[in-house]
Parts: C-alpha cells; structure tokens; sequence
C-alpha cells in the first residue's frame, strides 16, 4: 500500500538536498528555492511538472515502477534510497547488481560534469543508459533502441549502420572482441542471463557471430585507442576512458583527442554542430 506521506516528505526532502551543479544544471540569477525547483526535478525524470507536484502534495495516483525508476535517476538516489522510494509507494524493489539499470549517483555526477566530452554509462552488455550531448553528436541517440538492439554487441552483428561508425580496419577485430565478451558474460552470468538470450539470438540469426563463436576465444579487450567514422566531421581517432562500477556492473566510458591534433578539431567542430542541432 502507498505510504502518500512518507512518498511526500522523501521526495521533497530529497529534491531540496540537490543543487543545479549537482545534476548539471546551470543556478540561474534569480534562485529563492532550496534546492532543485519541482519543475527541474520533472525534467530530470522525464515527466510532468503537474505529475511530479502531485506525488509532494500526497495526491495522484500511485505511481508505476517505470516512473518511480525515473525519479530515483532523476533524484540521484543510491541504491538503499531507491529501494525506499520504491516501498514507500507500495512497489517491490527491483534487483540489485549487475542487472539493474539503475546508476549511481557518483557516476551520474562524473557525466554531468562532463558535458563539453562525448561520454556514456553503458551496462556490461553494451546498454547505453545515459550519454552527454556530445556523446550523442558522436555516436547517435544510443538509448533509443529497444529489445534486444539495445546491445552495442547484438547491433554489431545485425545492424550495418552499427560498422558504419567504426574504420573498416578495426571491423574484425570488434567482431571478435564482442563474441569474446558475450561468452564470458554467458559463463558468469549463466544460463538463464539477458547475455545467454543474446548470445541464443545471434547463434540462430548471425553466421559470422556463429563462426566467432565456435573459436571459444576469451580475453579479447577493447583498444585504448578507438577509430571512428564520423557522417559528418569524417575520421576520428580517440582515447577511450573506462571508469567501472563494479557493484552495478556499470561502465563510464569517455572519449578525448590529443591536445592539437586533427582529431581534436574535428571534436571541436562535432561540439558546434551538436549545439545548434540542440
């Protein structure tokens, strides 16, 4: 059963210990409220101002999982936080560990800090959950796919506009890389896994990934340096940064270009066009 007024004083409590910097948004000149405003804490989680309003004044209905899962993101709530949230408004709390979606606060304030740098937080199957705007001017709205594409790994196989981003040199060695890591994410995980239901997929679709996968090869590892093709700004050559979070089986993936070079440039120039495309 919904707990209205414990939902009420939790979320407002919650949304009056942030402030802008600390989901990067800018303060503003005129700032008479503690904390975040209803309405900015409405955008974080992709709802209404009116929706959000409510569930503080102890009214509304009583929100979905899906929509609670919103605001624990948008709140930046830990783990214990989110697990609260979820029984305050009468819900279960979903699972913790390596499959669940739902990022920490630390790594969400590291992405929002990193808002001139293409940058993503992706699960251990190549999920995109979170990207900046340049992540986005870089490699496409990669939170957009659904099923099974939502998988870098699974797109690879079956998308072609998935290689169209990579130099055809490095298509090979990507094959084999992901191959690689599904099957050990299907050994550790098990059975009845997301990545042994990927894995399945591509074995009765994919005969490249059919011939990876009879190699058995393990320890393929991504490259430091990563070479894409860009529709727009052409070839790119990037240092990847890998932050992990192991709890949550979450990565923090950064993209930079060496001070000087053609490629930072070209970043220079994707960051204007991912400004007027905003």
């Amino acid at each position: 059963m919904i707990d209205r007024t414990g939902l009420a004083g939790f979320l407002r409590n919650r949304r009056e210990a942030l402030q802008p910097e600390d989901v990067g948004l800018p303060r503003g000149q005129r700032r008479r409220t503690s904390g975040l405003r209803r309405e900015e804490v409405a955008s974080l989680c992709n709802m209404s101002s009116d929706y959000y309003s409510r569930l503080e004044r102890e009214r509304g209905p009583q929100p979905s999982q899906q929509m609670l899962a919103s605001i624990a993101q948008g709140l930046h709530l830990s783990v214990d936080e989110r697990d609260h949230l979820f029984r305050l408004a009468g819900h279960n709390p979903p699972a913790r560990g390596t499959s669940s979606e739902h990022i920490s606060p630390g790594m969400l304030r590291i992405l929002d800090r990193l808002e001139d740098t293409p940058a993503e937080i992706v699960t251990e199957l190549g999920e995109t959950l979170r990207q900046t705007a340049m992540g986005v001017a870089l490699n496409g709205d990669t939170t957009r796919y659904t099923g099974p594409s939502r998988s870098s790994g699974y797109r690879w196989f079956t998308d072609p506009a998935a290689r169209a981003r990579y130099a055809p040199e490095e298509h090979s060695f990507m094959s084999r890389m992901y191959a690689s890591g599904l099957r050990e994410f299907v050994t550790l995980r098990g059975p009845n896994s997301r990545a042994a239901q990927l894995a399945d997929l591509l074995l009765e679709s994919n005969e490249e990934f059919r011939r990876l996968w009879e190699d058995h090869e393990i320890g393929v590892r991504p490259h430091d340096v990563k070479h894409f093709v860009h529709p727009e700004v052409g070839a790119l050559e990037l240092n990847c940064q890998r932050l992990i979070d192991p709890a949550q089986g979450h990565s923090l993936m950064v993209y930079t270009a060496t001070p000087g070079s053609d490629s930072y440039e070209k970043l220079e120039v994707l960051r204007v066009i991912g400004a007027q495309a905003l």
